[in-house]
């Protein structure tokens, strides 16, 4: 007979569990072996169950299932390495998400490089009405990223990116760079 999984052994032989009656039945005995074949693996997962909720632990297959799970797109070109990572920092990105210090760690956890942000409005407050604004009239940011080798970053992707986390009003210009 072939195994599901093969050298897979459960750790709790469900016959092993049965009143000594039944233990004596060769019958009861081979179906509730079967019964453990067939749950050899769902038990071995449920034991394992931290490694497979951890990114950088679980199988590949389990890492996209755990991004879809909260809510983070990967890039299917992304080496496991930082699909792993995406997935391990996105609670800590989704904090950040919608300020400059996100988007700056966003875009260096997709590209490895170095981000430089520059933006044109401001905050400022004032107890006396008619202050001027802070920044410019026309809002604007720019994103520069300085990486070893430029022609390794995808720039459609990137473009991508930076449009989906950005507030859509605001227009943007993205430069990559050799570090």
């Amino acid at each position: 007979m072939r195994r599901a999984v093969a050298d897979l052994d459960t750790p709790y032989p469900i016959g092993g569990l049965l009143p000594a009656v039944f233990q004596e039945d060769r019958l009861a005995m081979r179906w509730t072996a079967a019964l453990d074949e067939v749950l050899a693996p769902v038990i071995s997962t449920l034991d394992c169950l931290d490694a497979y909720t951890d990114p950088l632990l679980a199988p590949a297959d389990f890492v996209r299932w755990l991004a879809g799970w909260l809510g983070t797109v990967l890039d299917e070109n992304w080496p496991l390495e930082r699909q792993r990572a995406a997935v391990a920092h996105s609670v800590r990105l989704y904090r950040g998400r919608g300020t400059v210090e996100g988007l700056r760690a966003l875009i260096e956890l997709v590209t490895e490089g170095r981000v430089e942000l520059a933006e044109s409005g401001g905050i400022r407050w004032s107890a006396a009405p008619n202050t001027p604004l802070p920044g410019e009239d026309r809002a604007w940011f720019s994103v520069k990223v300085a990486v070893p080798d430029p022609s390794a970053v995808d720039v459609a992707a990137l473009e991508e990116l930076i449009s989906a986390e950005k507030p859509a009003h605001v227009p943007h210009r993205l430069e990559v760079v050799k570090q």
